[in-house]
């Protein structure tokens, strides 16, 4: 599973400074914090974390990047807000605390790529929930033209950040369309001028489900009350769906 370094983690902070009203608000409308503190699988940098936790929610968050961690803390402080975060690969989980509900934003789930991996993932979570405990998972699909490309997709982005300085992301992805894989081989620069600070190199995978695949992968881990929303296609064609279970 892929772990976002320093040089990524600024580029997304930089990119994806904060999750947009509506994000926060189709979160806040389905999880049940009356039920007691949530869970975030995944919370990179706290772009859902931190704007729920201001609207007060109880929220926890778990990461497998160190450098999301410490971005999300930042965050945290700067918003005059305080939550406990944990560094652990949600595969192999083991908090000291348990939850109402917990919640993967963004199809952040999909970065699990390994079947065995995925379904170790919902044991776990399954694990930490006191009934009748919400699952809740923001999937998608990759648009059709994407994943029928006959050769990688190559592009380039560039983001201001704070200190004036500036990132290059190029990004070279190659989908699979029968495994439902993608693979994208990344290259942050990091420049002040054309003064070269620092580079990152890093390999981000991807799957995707169905509805039908998904719904079975989580009854399978001993969820029930399985349902599947979904939202309207985006612009670039990517179907967006969610869905919901309990333990």
């Amino acid at each position: 599973m892929h772990t976002y370094g320093p040089l990524s983690t600024l580029f997304y902070d930089a990119d994806r400074p904060r999750a947009s009203d509506e994000e926060i608000a189709w979160n806040a409308q389905r999880l049940p914090f009356a039920a007691g503190t949530s869970l975030e699988l995944m919370c990179g940098s706290g772009r859902l974390l931190v704007p729920l936790l201001a609207r007060g929610a109880k929220i926890h968050g778990v990461d497998h990047s160190a450098a999301m961690l410490a971005s999300c803390e930042a965050r945290l402080k700067a918003a005059q807000l305080d939550t406990p975060l944990f560094r652990q690969d949600v595969t192999q989980m083991n908090l000291p605390f348990r939850y109402g509900s917990a919640f993967a934003a963004a199809g952040s789930f999909q970065l699990i790529t390994d079947p065995v991996a995925a379904v170790a993932a919902l044991h776990r979570i399954h694990a930490h929930l006191v009934a009748p405990g919400l699952l809740l998972l923001d999937l998608f699909v990759p648009a059709e033209s994407a994943q029928r490309l006959a050769a990688p997709l190559v592009e380039v982005r560039t983001v201001k950040i704070a200190d004036g300085t500036q990132i290059t992301l190029r990004s070279e992805t190659t989908m699979w369309t029968e495994a439902r894989l993608a693979r994208s081989e990344n290259r942050y620069a990091h420049r002040r001028g054309a003064q070269r600070l620092a580079e990152e190199h890093a390999t981000l995978t991807l799957t995707w489900y169905s509805p039908e695949e998904i719904t079975d992968l989580v009854t399978g881990a001993e969820f029930r009350d399985v349902r599947i929303e979904t939202n309207a296609p985006a612009d670039d064609g990517t179907t967006r769906f969610a869905l919901s279970a309990h333990i």
